[in-house]
């Protein structure tokens, strides 16, 4: 469908609105890039790219704009830039220096992705905390619905609200209230899901009650989020329209959804663009989002996202975050093989102890 000198006139586009953020028109085509073709041949090559939807004129008298479909094709062709000699060990020299303390590492990574790309980063990290119970209270919302809400004894508080077909009245959520705190205080979520109620007339509502609370627990356990650079969304004039913003900060407020956006179509090494509305999120269709997860014995362990706007600078982004992740799987899989050395070496150093107790005795 395209030919050669199309696809070039594309790509100058895309790169010029990544550049400018400003619509492209034929005239600064001509006078920034050396097709050896005339204005008029260059707007009618735009004129056919729009036909065939890589490209949109905002208003009447305004250059062309790249669509979602567009910039998939820029990235489906995409030529990675070589990061510089700084850059690498810059990213090295974060990874390897933070490695044995996996939070900070995540934090510091985050910060070094953020101010290398200018956009906002989301770091997720499966975590390894149990938590328990410490207090729970049940609020009527309306007929149908009733707030749950959880604090853990390490003070993480979430909330989630619960449709029933009738819900129960303030006096007997109080009394639901009690009877939960006195079940399930200081529980985990081990101990929760072997609870048997037994005998109980709102056995069922408080079978539903506990499911959320135990999808809560369990989510928190699983992962821990690091965000950096979320203001620099704020930096870029498609974000001015304030409603637009509001979507994408409450976005990055919300936990589950954090995950949700992070979550990747496979395990494997490659990298995943998901282009404006692409996204799943309504929130994030003006945004542009590059992951990948990073891993541990062939294992995900955790997944890294890169946020920024559809006009984002998809070549230097995607390196970056290839360099990232290739730099913490080998110092993770570095780290491995130092503590099975060490390891060995503690065993080495308590059989030989052993065997002099053994020699010892013998001349006893």
């Amino acid at each position: 469908m395209l030919n050669e000198r199309k696809i070039k006139i594309l790509e100058a586009i895309i790169n010029d609105y990544i550049k400018f953020g400003e619509p492209v028109s034929s005239r600064s085509l001509e006078k920034r890039h050396n097709f050896g073709i005339s204005s008029a041949t260059i707007r009618n090559e735009m004129s056919d790219l729009e036909d065939f939807g890589f490209i949109y004129q905002p208003h009447t008298s305004s250059g062309r704009v790249p669509t979602d479909l567009g910039y998939r094709l820029h990235v489906d062709n995409l030529t990675l830039r070589d990061l510089t000699s700084e850059e690498s060990e810059y990213l090295k020299t974060i990874i390897e220096t933070n490695i044995n303390h996996m939070e900070y590492l995540m934090k510091e990574t985050a910060k070094a992705i953020s101010l290398l790309t200018n956009y906002a980063t989301i770091i997720s990290e499966v975590s390894h905390q149990k938590l328990s119970v410490k207090y729970i209270q049940l609020i009527p919302m309306d007929s149908s619905n009733i707030v749950i809400v959880i604090i853990t004894v390490s003070r993480i508080v979430k909330n989630s609200v619960l449709n029933v077909p009738n819900a129960p009245d303030l006096e007997t959520l109080n009394k639901l209230t009690l009877f939960l705190n006195e079940l399930l205080c200081g529980k985990t979520v081990e101990d929760i899901v072997i609870i048997n109620i037994q005998d109980n007339p709102h056995k069922n509502l408080i079978g539903k009650i506990i499911e959320v609370i135990v999808r809560i627990l369990t989510l928190e356990e699983r992962t821990q989020i690091f965000t950096s650079g979320v203001n620099n969304i704020l930096n870029y004039p498609e974000f001015s329209d304030l409603e637009k913003t509001k979507g994408i900060f409450k976005t990055f407020e919300e936990k589950d959804v954090l995950i949700t956006l992070l979550d990747k179509k496979d395990n494997n090494d490659n990298i995943q663009v998901v282009i404006g509305s692409e996204n799943s999120l309504v929130e994030m269709k003006n945004c542009s989002v590059i992951k990948a997860t990073y891993k541990q014995d062939d294992s995900p362990i955790g997944s890294i996202g890169i946020i920024g706007p559809t006009r984002m600078d998809y070549s230097a982004a995607h390196s970056i975050l290839s360099a990232v992740v290739k730099n913490i799987n080998s110092v993770l899989y570095g780290n491995k093989k130092n503590h099975a050395k060490f390891l060995n070496e503690v065993d080495r150093i308590e059989e030989e102890t052993r065997q002099n107790g053994k020699r010892n005795k013998r001349r006893i």
